[in-house]
Order: structure tokens, then sequence, then C-alpha cells
């Protein structure tokens, strides 16, 4: 059933996201006075097809992996004289330009939306107040201490967990200073200056928080078994959800957060004897944490969570904004993620950050079950990035992409004609190459990720 819902929620944002970039070309090819042939969402076999007025064929097809239009256009195929005003090669290039920009240009519309919609609906959330920070790490050097809430990094008002850390992602590999702003309680803020050396240059799977000795404030959290993996250690060893952990190897508990996890972090491959309360009863079970790389240390984890639990009330913190300031609000997102999408990419290129962080169609998959599960706030944040992801890739000048025929046909309007077919060909065959060989790169991290 979880496949099944991971798979329905990865065809929904996909589909979406290829039927908006599409959508872009489209719409501008029509008020230019090109012909479209074709209008596919998807490759492969047709499902559904259909035509309109125009006698543009709407296609609906068995990949959901991307999609195209086809326009009318000599170099393609012959083309009936009365229709030669109506192709695309004989429309002066700047129309050329619009066309194949509106596809990016649609990403990043619907990016707006998405976050639009999540600024006017209003997000709850939990207030960034640090817990126990580690010691000898760069947070505590700079005089951090539990109980402070973060409330802006590098002058950025951080109000979740969430943008704390897209913040402190925009550092990674860097060396220099980073600047949090924090207070206790309604006193007034106080600023901190934390000295950073290559920062997490080059690490796999990053954790901006951790790295700087940092964790979230948490309750005192009933050790009550709430979920568990099918496959997972505790599962194995015959733990039940509802059960109360109430001692590991004879200490007694009563945190999940600030003892039980600690306990099985610190034991991978480690027998543990959990004592346990079962609908009245006492029992002892006996489980083997499984082992993950974390920080370049070996952690423990036994595949369960903690039951639900609440907040207290001065923890949360309410987001929303009204229709008309919600616009500024998402434009302003919009810009900061694609900032933060070219910044990661520069520093992937520069080995400020690991290429292993690239992620492909496994991982996407995964996140958009996870998000689509988490509920429509989570789904419409994975849509708005994945959405700015799409847009910046396809306006990187690599030929095939949208990026690539922008930068040729740039290139004609200021030579004042065409980029030679030789040389068009060439290009065509380095970005098919160049394409291929990041998928096949991509596919390969997820299968990594997989693995571990």
């Amino acid at each position: 059933m979880d496949l099944l819902f991971t798979l329905l929620a990865t065809v929904v944002a996909l589909g979406l996201l290829v039927t908006i970039h599409e959508y872009g070309h489209f719409w501008v090819a029509r008020r230019c006075g090109v012909k479209v042939l074709r209008f596919s969402v998807g490759f492969g076999s047709p499902l559904v097809r259909w035509h309109d007025r125009h006698g543009t064929e709407f296609v609906i097809a068995a990949i959901p992996l991307g999609g195209y239009v086809k326009m009318l256009d000599e170099r393609e195929g012959e083309v009936a004289a009365e229709d030669l005003d109506r192709a695309f090669n004989r429309k002066d290039v700047k129309k050329r330009i619009a066309i194949v920009a509106a596809g990016p240009a649609a990403n990043f519309l619907l990016a707006i939306v998405a976050f639009w919609l999540i600024a006017v609906f209003g997000i709850t959330t939990i207030a960034p107040v640090l817990g126990p920070v580690q010691p000898d790490s760069v947070a505590e050097r700079a005089g951090l201490v539990p109980g402070l809430e973060v409330v802006q990094v590098d002058g950025v008002d951080t109000r979740s967990w969430h943008e704390v850390n897209l913040q402190l992602i925009r550092r990674l590999g860097e060396s220099g200073q980073l600047e949090i702003l924090a207070r206790e309680g309604q006193s007034a803020p106080r600023a901190y200056t934390l000295e950073l050396r290559d920062w997490l240059r080059g690490a796999d799977q990053p954790d901006p928080i951790a790295a700087l000795g940092l964790t979230s404030w948490q309750p005192q959290v009933e050790p009550r078994i709430g979920q568990l993996s099918a496959d997972g250690a505790a599962a194995v060893a015959g733990l039940q959800e509802n059960d109360l952990i109430t001692e590991i190897n004879q200490q007694p508990v009563n945190d999940w957060v600030g003892q039980v996890v600690p306990m099985i972090q610190a034991s991978p491959g480690e027998p543990l004897v959990l004592g346990i309360e079962r609908e009245g009863r006492r029992l002892s079970v006996t489980v083997v944490p499984n082992s993950r790389e974390q920080d370049g240390r070996a952690v423990g984890f036994i595949g369960a969570g903690v039951a639900a639990f609440e907040w207290p009330d001065h923890m949360i913190r309410t987001i929303e904004y009204n229709p008309l300031v919600a616009i500024p609000v998402a434009m302003r997102q919009t810009w900061n993620m694609t900032a933060l999408t070219l910044e990661s990419l520069k520093k992937m290129i520069t080995g400020l950050v690991s290429a292993k962080n690239l992620s492909g169609p496994i991982t996407i998959a995964k996140v958009a079950g996870a998000s689509a599960k988490s509920g429509p706030e989570s789904f419409l944040s994975f849509i708005a990035y994945l959405s700015i992801s799409l847009g910046v890739l396809n306006l990187l000048p690599i030929p095939v992409l949208d990026g690539g025929h922008l930068v040729y046909y740039v290139a004609e309007w200021v030579r004042g004609k065409p980029l030679s077919e030789r040389i068009q060909a060439w290009g065509l065959q380095i970005g098919l190459t160049l394409i291929v060989g990041v998928m096949v790169f991509a596919i390969y991290n997820d299968i990594s990720r997989l693995g571990g």
C-alpha cells in the first residue's frame, strides 16, 4: 500500500510539473503564431489522446518522466506552403527565445503559486529553541546555550528549524563567520559569532544543525512506541506498537529523546536488553540496533518511532499572511530558493559540496511519498522546490535543454545569423552525453542510499 501511495504521489508531482512546463511552451507558441502539432505529457506509448479545434494532438503517455511540445518546423519535415508562416523556424529570433524561455518561466510561476497557497493557508511549526549543545562544538565555543531561540541566521529571520536549516545550507563548504541572533524568552536578542573552517566541505549527507553541535529542544516524551518499520531491528526482535520502554540494560528510562535515542545510537551492533510494559505485563526483549554512518561515525537505529505527543503552547508558531501580503512573500521565497539552488550547483562543481548529494528519480519518489503523507503543506513545498529545480536545470546552458537552445538563439540574435548546423550538432552530442552521464550518476547515488 505504501509503495502504491508513493507511486501515485510521484506521478501526480511529476505530471503536474511536466504539464505546467510544457504548457508554458505551448501557450507562448500559440500566441506567437506557431502551429503546435502535439502536446505530450510523458513518453512512450500513448494511454490517452485527443485533438482540439486547432488540430493539436494531446497525449498522455505511459512513462511520466518528461514531456514535449512538437511544433511545425521545416527542420523536422516538409511543411505545406500555406503553413510556412506558422512554422517555428520561420519566426523571428525574439519569438523563438520567448517560446523556449516560457517553459522554465512556468515552473517558477508554479513555485510562486505553491508558496502563495502555503502562506495564505498558513503553517504551524515548532520554534527553533535550542536543546543541549554538544561540548567543545562550534556552537558551544560561540557561547550558545540551551533554551535560546534562534531568531536570525546571517541576517535572515528564522521562525522554524526548517528556515534555520535552509540558511545554514547556504554556508556549506565555506570558511568565515556565521552570525546567529538568539534570545531567551522575550528578552532582547543577542548576537553570536560562529567560526567556520571548510565547514562540511565534501560531506556526503550533511546535517548542518548537528554539525554545529546544536540540537532542538524537546519536551520529555514518554518512550512509548508508535510506529515500526516492518524489517527494522525493533520489529524483528518482537517489539510492538504501544509498547512502553521502561529500562535499557537494567537502567530505568522515562524519556524517548533524552535517554532512549542516545542509548540506541551509541550501540550499533550491540545487544540491548529492553524492559517493556505491554497491556499491563512486564516483558524483556533483546534488540540489536542496526548501524548506519552519520557525520563520519557509526550510529545505531532500530526502526521504531515514538507515539504521538503534544508540544507546549509556547513552543508553537503559526505563520500565515493575508492574500495580498502573501504575493511578495511567495515571490521572495521563490527567488531565495532559486539562488540557493544555483549556489549549490556552483559549490558542487567546485567541490565544496559533494556530488553525492545529487538525487535522481528514486529519491524524488521517496520524498514525494513522504511529503504527501505529511500533509498538503509539505507536498506543496515539495512541488515548489522540485519546480524550481526543474526550472533552473532547464535554463543551464547545455544543448538539449532549454538553456542550450537559448544560447543558440541569443548568439543568432547577436550575430544576425544562426550558428552553423555542424556546431549545433556537436553541441547536441556533447549535451546529450552530459545529461545522460548526470542522470546515471544521480541514479547511482539513489541506489547507494538505498543500500545504506
